[in-house]
Formats: C-alpha cells, sequence, structure tokens
C-alpha cells in the first residue's frame, strides 16, 4: 500500500475524472461523465480514492446530505462507489479508505450509512455500522371518481436526453420539500439526477394541475411511485386520482408516505441491499421506515 498514493474530492481533474469512471465502467458498467458534465456532481458528492501511476484502482464516496426525521434534520454522510480495481483486490484497500474516510469525518455527521450487496455483509460491522430492516408500505386502492378519457390529461412524460427537460427536474428538485418528514431526505439533487439519468430515466412525469413531478410506474394492476418531487405538501388524492385507472388496486411507496386520510399496510424488505447505519453520539436510527430509493448512492 506504501506505493499508493491517496487522493480525494478531484472531480474537476479531467485525467483522474476519467480513470475514476474507468474503473466504475469496470465494475458497474455505469460512467459517471454526464452526470458531471450536466453539471449534477455538485461537491456534495466527494470521492476517497488510491490511485497508482496516476490510475484510480480503489474508491469510496462521500455523499453529503441530511436526513429529515420526525420532521427534524439531521447531518448525513451516504457512502457509496464502494470499489477496488480487479488487480488490486485483497490488499485491504476499501478498509483502509473506510478508516479514512471515519478518521476524516469524525463528529461531522449524526448518520453515517450505505446500501450493501448480500457478499458483504460482514465488512461493515467492523466499522461500527449495524444492519437496519428497512420497511415497505403500499395500499389497496379502488377509484375515487369515475374512469374518463381526460384521466391522463394534464401529464407530461419527461425526457432525460432532452437538455431542457434535465433542467427542469433538477431545478425543481432543487425547490422541493422533502418526500416525507417522517423520514426524508435534503440536498440530495445530485443523487436524484443520477438515478433519474440512469435508473428511472422512462418513468418521469410532471402532472400540470397538481404541479408535482411523479416517478412512477404502472405494471399490471400495480403501481409503484419511485418519489414525488413537489415545492409544497402533497395532496396525495389528488396525485393518485391522475396517475390511476379502474384497473389499479395496489400502490406501493418506495419511500415512507406520512399522508393523512390514508390506510397502509407494511412488511419487512428482504432484498438483496441491506441497509447498514453508523451512529454518533446519542442519535438512534428510527426503526421502521423505507429510505427514499432515488435518494439511494
Amino acid at each position: 500500500m506504501n506505493d499508493l498514493k491517496f487522493i480525494k474530492d478531484y472531480k474537476d481533474d479531467e485525467n483522474l475524472r476519467k480513470s475514476f469512471n474507468e474503473l466504475a465502467t469496470m465494475v458497474f458498467g455505469i460512467s459517471f461523465e454526464e452526470w458531471y458534465q450536466k453539471g449534477f456532481w455538485n461537491n456534495r458528492y466527494i470521492p476517497f480514492s488510491y490511485i497508482d501511476g496516476g490510475k484510480v484502482v480503489a474508491n469510496i464516496s462521500v455523499n453529503v446530505l441530511d436526513l429529515v426525521i420526525d420532521g427534524e434534520k439531521k447531518r448525513a454522510l451516504q457512502i457509496g462507489t464502494v470499489m477496488t480495481h480487479s488487480d488490486y483486490r485483497r490488499r485491504g484497500l476499501s478498509a483502509s479508505l473506510m478508516n479514512k474516510v471515519l478518521e476524516e469525518c469524525e463528529n461531522k455527521y449524526d448518520f453515517m450509512y450505505l446500501f450493501a450487496n448480500q457478499s458483504v455483509l460482514d465488512f461493515y460491522p467492523k466499522f461500527g455500522f449495524k444492519s437496519v430492516h428497512e420497511t415497505q408500505y403500499s395500499m389497496n386502492y379502488s377509484m375515487r371518481h369515475s374512469p374518463s378519457n381526460s384521466a391522463y390529461s394534464g401529464i407530461r412524460k419527461l425526457d432525460c436526453n432532452h437538455e431542457e427537460d434535465l433542467n427542469f427536474i433538477y431545478k425543481f428538485a432543487s425547490e422541493r420539500v422533502p418526500v416525507s418528514k417522517r423520514f426524508g431526505t435534503e440536498h440530495t439533487q445530485g443523487i436524484l439526477m443520477f438515478n433519474c439519468m440512469y435508473v428511472y430515466n422512462h418513468d418521469i412525469y410532471y402532472l400540470e394541475r397538481e404541479d408535482v413531478i411523479v416517478i412512477y410506474k404502472k405494471e399490471n394492476q400495480q403501481i409503484d411511485i419511485f418519489d414525488i418531487i413537489s415545492k409544497k405538501d402533497i395532496k396525495i388524492d389528488d396525485i393518485l386520482s391522475k396517475i390511476t385507472n379502474g384497473d389499479t388496486n395496489k400502490i406501493v411507496f418506495h419511500y415512507t408516505p406520512d399522508y393523512k386520510g390514508i390506510h397502509t399496510e407494511r412488511h419487512m424488505i428482504n432484498g438483496s441491499d441491506v441497509l447498514f447505519v453508523r451512529e454518533n453520539g446519542n442519535n438512534r436510527f428510527p426503526l421502521q421506515i423505507k429510505h427514499p430509493l432515488t435518494s439511494e448512492a
């Protein structure tokens, strides 16, 4: 490890960024370059990396954000883009980088957390992280209005291949309220835009009358709502009546809904990714929550 150089926060160094993207493409099959060129890689996404001869060979990135828990803001750091070049594995580079993150960020957060796959469940507890079971919320649904030919009028699908739509989403998200006051996130526009560009690019709609952006997918009789981006308190009945039809019988929320007047069911998630949380001081992470999916790094 003595022959490797540690460096962080180098997004504007073209050569290092290119090497970072090459490693990300090799490990995850995706490049961050377009995200950078569009201006969405901001100062809240900080890579911590080892380089060898000018080449990025290992990385852990820190996303700086706020959590909103029962209406109260908490400082948070979300870990992501954990990757090591295949030629440099089994040398303890990820562990070394994690220790550097913990040292650098000491007492700068209330919660540090990440989503890990099943293959590394034994790794993060060594650094004080504990696994947390997330909860999925859903509701049975029947239309509260009569179907009509205008049910989907005033809904505009947004195209992330168009600069105008991308900038519209980003500006809207910059002025949004948290998707939930019970458990939401703030200052996550960069992560949202990454997810819009690469994950949910076919599922983003603007509801003109309601003045909200809804990221959702309809499959058979179920609608999965991934996010509702709004500048004001959300009127969920108005939104559901707009995006559903007579066949819809179930709504699944991929965040923690806190709407009054609706009844939700909940069940524990047993997915491929596990939430790990490191608590700082007297802070205690809440139970029975679903982290907003579009804010996951």
